[in-house]
């Protein structure tokens, strides 16, 4: 990635220093402190860098909570990595070595282990909402950059960015067993479907889940 510019710079200290305070940020730049802010709060609004709470030593010993700046998962994705290129020669592989039948125990070995950690986390959630909250959680902290909104009557699970876009690509099996693990983490309560799919060409993932009154 090029680094001429005071943003790229900036995202360079920050991929490179970790947590990094405006001020930092103004003595490496060899600016204002308020020139450091106004690049950084540019970055916020593009969901490149977000802000952070950090406890500071004081003279006197004692903690005090100061602002920092941190890449986003977007921010990280700016900087070039051979781990598209590793997967899909794994992927290549596997199919070469054990074949499609391979393929498919590796996808569904990752959908276990992700069916049983997404309901082991609703285990006490009983209704749909708590249930599709902790599920976009799981999902963000994963690294999708996802979210929960509402629609109308609805609920749309938006995931903004597919930390897995590439095995996504050269195999969509993890695609479907990723829909098959979310209808169940909806339960009966909820009929889920993909509305936006991010290797179908949009720009990220949508599902939508509508409410289904259950009879008891």
């Amino acid at each position: 990635m090029a680094t001429h510019s005071t943003a790229d710079r900036i995202l360079l200290l920050l991929k490179s220093r970790g947590p990094t305070s405006t001020a930092e940020l103004a003595s490496a730049l060899q600016t204002t402190t308020e020139g450091a802010r106004q690049q950084v709060n540019k970055l916020v609004e593009a969901g490149l860098v977000r802000g952070t709470t950090e406890a500071q030593a004081t003279h006197t010993g004692a903690g005090r909570p100061s602002q920092a700046w941190v890449l986003t998962a977007a921010g990280h994705a700016h900087f070039p990595d051979r781990h598209a290129e590793l997967t899909r020669s794994l992927i290549t592989t596997v199919r070469e070595v054990f074949g499609e039948a391979g393929l498919d125990r590796l996808i569904s070995q990752r959908e276990g282990a992700s069916r049983s950690a997404y309901l082991q986390a609703c285990e006490d959630l009983t209704e749909l909402e708590p249930r599709l909250r902790k599920l976009a959680e799981l999902r963000d902290e994963e690294g999708y950059m996802a979210r929960l909104e509402r629609d109308g009557g609805d609920w749309l699970l938006v995931e903004d960015h597919c930390p897995i876009c590439a095995a996504a690509e050269s195999c969509q099996g993890f695609c479907r067993s990723e829909l098959d693990v979310f209808r169940e983490v909806a339960g009966p309560g909820g009929a889920l479907r993909r509305e936006e799919h991010l290797i179908a060409g949009a720009r990220r993932c949508v599902y939508r889940i509508t409410p289904v009154i259950v009879d008891h």
